[in-house]
């Protein structure tokens, strides 16, 4: 039976509900032996006919009837719906991209959280300039009265480390954020960096990227991040955040 439900899940997870959909509706009511061998038509990629194959061979072994394999597929396919309604993980991609794998941008992935954002917005970045969408967007949010906190790296003249100042820059382009830096840091971060880059809206989506907050890293570079909705980890992120401030481990500037 181990096997048999290995492949279940493996195969769920490559195809779509209504692909899903298709090969039940050819297997209900046969058995292994009578499956017309032409059901790995259903499926277009070579990864999704090895894991069909897969699901008939041990269908096969496992002695069941068609109506309880496509029970299994059925009830996979729909746990499987519901895990991606409540938690899912987007990849996120700038720069050179290929046509076998579908990515957003880091640009478009920042903008929909900011947009998505109801009552808070948290921002970290090690640098920021260069960003007119990312702005318009973060002023709107304001506008709308989405509580927005942005974390930047300060300037040498005031306890960081850049000969720019990003505060300054952020006091100048948003200037109802609640802006912060980390300039307070005993051993063992002496000379470390806010060198974090991620954003969190309402405890319900949160984005880790590589790109700063700059008009290369969303435009030209090669970035690379994930955008995550639901679950725990944008709780996490939040809570995590709003620790350092209250704990003063950043602190208003």
């Amino acid at each position: 039976m181990e096997p048999l439900l290995n492949a279940v899940a493996e195969l769920v997870v490559l195809l779509s509900p209504s692909k899903i959909g298709a090969i039940v509706s050819r297997i209900q009511g046969t058995t292994s032996l009578e499956l017309d061998r032409s059901l790995s038509q259903v499926v277009g990629t070579p990864a999704a006919r090895a894991a069909l194959d897969l699901l008939v061979t041990t269908w096969a072994q496992s002695g069941l009837s068609g109506d309880v394999v496509a029970g299994m597929l059925l009830g996979a396919a729909r746990a499987r719906q519901r895990t991606q309604r409540e938690n899912n993980v987007e990849l996120v991609w700038t720069g050179p991209t290929t046509p076998f794998v579908a990515t957003r941008r880091t640009e478009q992935v920042l903008l929909d959280l900011i947009q998505r954002a109801k009552t808070e917005l948290f921002i970290v970045s090690f640098v920021a300039y260069d960003v007119p969408s990312v702005i318009s967007a973060i002023n709107s949010a304001i506008d709308r009265g989405v509580e927005t906190r942005i974390l930047v790296e300060a300037s040498l003249t005031e306890g960081g480390s850049l000969l720019v100042d990003p505060v300054a820059t952020m006091r100048g382009c948003v200037p109802s954020a609640l802006l912060y830096s980390w300039t307070d840091r005993p051993h063992p971060f002496t000379n470390g960096r806010v060198h974090a880059k991620v954003a969190v809206a309402d405890s319900d989506a949160a984005f880790l990227t590589s790109a700063n907050l700059t008009g290369h890293a969303l435009e030209k570079n090669m970035e690379a991040g994930v955008f995550v909705t639901g679950g725990h980890i944008p709780v996490s992120l939040r809570a995590h955040l709003h620790a350092l401030v209250e704990t003063k481990v950043i602190r208003p500037v």
